[in-house]
């Protein structure tokens, strides 16, 4: 088991099925957290047990799409606890099942917004921080969509693959100052949402979202200090 004791980690998307898992496997391995959410009610009640412990920062009401919004809870998350040594993007979402001439710019927008765009405004927020302490981790969630475009998932694909691009560009720009930039690819995970979009689908063959935040925690450990702008699958048998 990996040991993140007295490290930082922030975590976006911290309500999201993933986010959960990742959240909960940092805890275990006895991290300080900061959990992003829009909802501040949400992440109260998700987390519970964390709301009153000093040793966390439940950071409710933040937009991941607004810079100054998620400026002022990182600014907030230095304050507490003077560093930020791992940032997880985890928010994320899926649309698709058109293709790209009947697809709505609202749906081309809301993917390349809510899958890449709040990754680089995370990015943008914690790397200033981690140039000052000469070390840091950043794990993107990208998809296997993201590798090649398929019929009808344009507007998915596009965002996912520029997930990956900017994982990339920031592993290149940030290899040399201590900082370790790098992604996943899942699989399709397992669900209660991807359970209810594919009933007849063999979900023994899916991606726990346990064991896509067990690879995570590798990439934020000591263990992956050689891996640079590696987009790592974790497709199960999917």
């Amino acid at each position: 088991m990996f040991d993140f004791k007295d490290k930082v980690i922030l975590v976006t998307g911290a309500s999201g099925n993933l986010g959960q898992a990742v959240a909960r496997a940092f805890h275990a391995a006895e991290a300080h957290l900061v959990l992003v959410d829009r909802s501040a009610e949400r992440l109260a009640r998700l987390y519970a047990d964390l709301a009153a412990d000093h040793a966390h920062y439940l950071a409710g009401s933040v937009d991941v799409n607004d810079a100054a919004s998620v400026q002022g809870m990182v600014e907030e998350a230095v304050h507490r606890f003077e560093r930020v040594d791992v940032l997880v993007n985890a928010v994320g979402g899926y649309k698709a099942g058109t293709p790209v001439h009947e697809t709505s710019l609202d749906v081309w927008d809301g993917m390349l917004s809510l899958n890449a765009r709040t990754a680089f405004i995370a990015s943008q927020a914690v790397v200033p921080q981690m140039l000052r302490q000469g070390s840091g981790k950043i794990v993107n969630i990208a998809a296997r969509s993201g590798l090649a475009g398929k019929a009808n998932m344009a507007a998915y694909s596009a965002s996912k693959g520029a997930v990956i691009r900017l994982t990339e560009s920031l592993s290149a720009e940030l290899r040399d100052s201590g900082i370790n930039v790098n992604c996943i690819v899942p699989g399709t995970i397992d669900t209660p949402q991807n359970r209810q979009a594919m009933p007849k689908a063999d979900t023994g063959r899916w991606v726990a979202p346990e064991s896509v935040a067990e690879v995570i925690l590798f990439l934020a450990s000591d263990a992956a200090r050689d891996v640079h702008g590696a987009s790592l699958p974790v497709l199960g048998r999917s």
